[in-house]
């Protein structure tokens, strides 16, 4: 089984010098030689696949099953992140997963937002966010020691700013 992720970087129309072509050529060849034993898969958004499909002539007609998975539903995404916070030992606070929610339905609206990979940045950001709050706190508050809790909670806050920078941005702005 080979996959090739993100397939459409194979190759670059626009630029002449590019390999991609050849590489394809020499992919296209070893599948037909090898189509017994060889399963190929090509995953990537749909609409750059078509396009990527639109510029290899055969290869349309050689691979046998185009899937289309369907983009994750907001709650869905919530849930990645639920579990990926679990996984981390992290726990969100109340009113938390409303903010985040909100979120991530601006960051489906703007372009290239990546299911998973949005959700995981973004708790990523959440999770520094947190720290920062954290560090803060401590400082300004006279008492430098913080309980374990503290360090292992997400706030609404701390998605809050995140999703301000989402809504005070252009609706064609590129996110992290």
């Amino acid at each position: 089984v080979l996959l090739i992720d993100e397939a459409y970087y194979l190759y670059n129309a626009a630029n002449d010098r590019d390999y991609g072509q050849e590489s394809i050529e020499i992919l296209l060849n070893f599948m037909e030689n090898n189509r017994e034993d060889l399963v190929v898969v090509l995953a990537g958004y749909k609409d750059r696949m078509e396009r990527f499909f639109s510029y290899i002539p055969g290869m349309n007609s050689r691979i046998g099953n185009h899937i289309d998975f369907p983009n994750y539903e907001v709650d869905e995404l919530f849930e990645i992140s639920a579990v990926m916070a679990r996984d981390l030992e992290y726990e969100l606070a109340p009113g938390a997963a409303d903010v985040f929610k909100a979120y991530i339905k601006r960051r489906m609206a703007m372009p290239f937002f990546s299911n998973a990979r949005t959700v995981r940045n973004a708790m990523d950001r959440a999770r520094m966010n947190s720290a920062i709050r954290v560090f803060d706190t401590a400082l300004s508050g006279g008492n430098p020691m913080v309980s374990r809790a503290d360090l292992m909670s997400i706030t609404p806050n701390d998605f809050q700013i995140i999703l301000d920078e989402a809504l005070a941005a252009p609706d064609d702005a590129i996110l992290a």
